[in-house]
């Protein structure tokens, strides 16, 4: 299956500050800086020490591979995770992203966040972008913030729900009760709710990215057909970000814990290319920018 053609109703590029994306030519990497204790792939980096100092060193690797992104988030989001107070996200995100925009001006931050309270903080402190995990449907007033600030908007597809979890011994958190009557249609459908809440409060159309949801309120076999299929989430015509890195639908198809699904995520990553993702969000940034660039090698051609 060929990489999805350009369209006429295609959000053709977005500019941030210095940086041009154009979608379609190639695949941006966004590699990712969980400031957490408790990350399902053990790389919170509250866990590992000083968290402003962790971040600075994950993240010049990070930039020395040719990440695009750094993601900050400071509340985990692995099934059956819970909720963060707003004062300890803060506490745990903000100081990480006025050091990263301090040390990396030239490299974007996103801050991920469904709080408008925190995105709002971040933004001003250096963040550029917000990844939003419930695709502005968990706090009415995130909208509001990313119109006024013109910052772009991930809108990720998310049907989580505590209460059909399944707890596995090394294979960590996975869905189990998540029932859809038709996938590809239903995930389609809700992400383009979000994009009209998007477009109400004012935010512009190529200020807006879409997420399918790897892992989130989704059985393994509907992670694996999302990313077969992810061209379809890209035909309604607007960048896609694919997030499938270290998640438990490799674990459970593999019958290998987080810090053995390097081979898996390869492959979640090359397929998700050449299905048409315009950004992978990543832990392994090293090898998985090159599995960009060979893969893009291969599909982007003629792009």
């Amino acid at each position: 299956m060929a990489y999805p053609p350009p369209r006429s109703n295609y959000v053709k590029s977005l500019q941030i500050g210095d940086h041009l994306f154009d979608w379609g030519s190639r695949t941006y990497v966004m590699g990712i800086l969980n400031a957490t204790p408790d990350s399902f792939s053990g790389d919170g980096i509250l866990a590992k020490g000083d968290s402003v100092q962790v971040s600075l060193e994950l993240a010049k690797g990070f930039v020395e591979a040719g990440t695009t992104i750094l993601d900050v988030g400071g509340e985990s989001t692995r099934p059956g995770s819970q909720p963060v107070e707003a004062e300890e996200e803060r506490q745990r995100v903000i100081p990480v992203i006025k050091a990263l925009a301090r040390e990396f001006p030239h490299v974007l931050i996103s801050i991920d966040t469904y709080k408008a309270a925190i995105a709002e903080e971040a933004l001003n402190e250096g963040a550029q972008i917000v990844n939003d995990v419930w695709a502005l449907r968990a706090d009415p007033k995130l909208k509001h913030i990313v119109a006024k600030s013109r910052c772009p908007v991930i809108l990720m597809h998310n049907r989580s729900n505590p209460a059909s979890v399944e707890v596995r011994t090394q294979l960590g958190n996975a869905y189990i009760g998540a029932e859809y009557e038709d996938l590809i249609e239903d995930v389609k459908r809700e992400l383009m709710d979000s994009v009209n809440l998007a477009r109400e409060a004012g935010v512009s159309e190529d200020r807006i990215i879409l997420d399918p949801g790897i892992g989130f309120g989704k059985k393994v076999a509907h992670n694996l057909e999302l990313i077969n299929r992810l061209d379809e989430i890209r035909r309604l015509g607007f960048p896609v970000l694919l997030g499938p890195s270290r998640k438990s639908f490799i674990g459970y198809t593999l019958d290998l814990p987080p810090d053995q699904r390097l081979e898996g995520t390869v492959a979640a990553v090359a397929i998700g290319i050449a299905r048409g993702a315009d950004i992978v969000r990543v832990h392994d940034v090293e090898y998985m920018a090159r599995v960009v660039r060979m893969t893009d090698a291969i599909v982007r051609k003629g792009a």
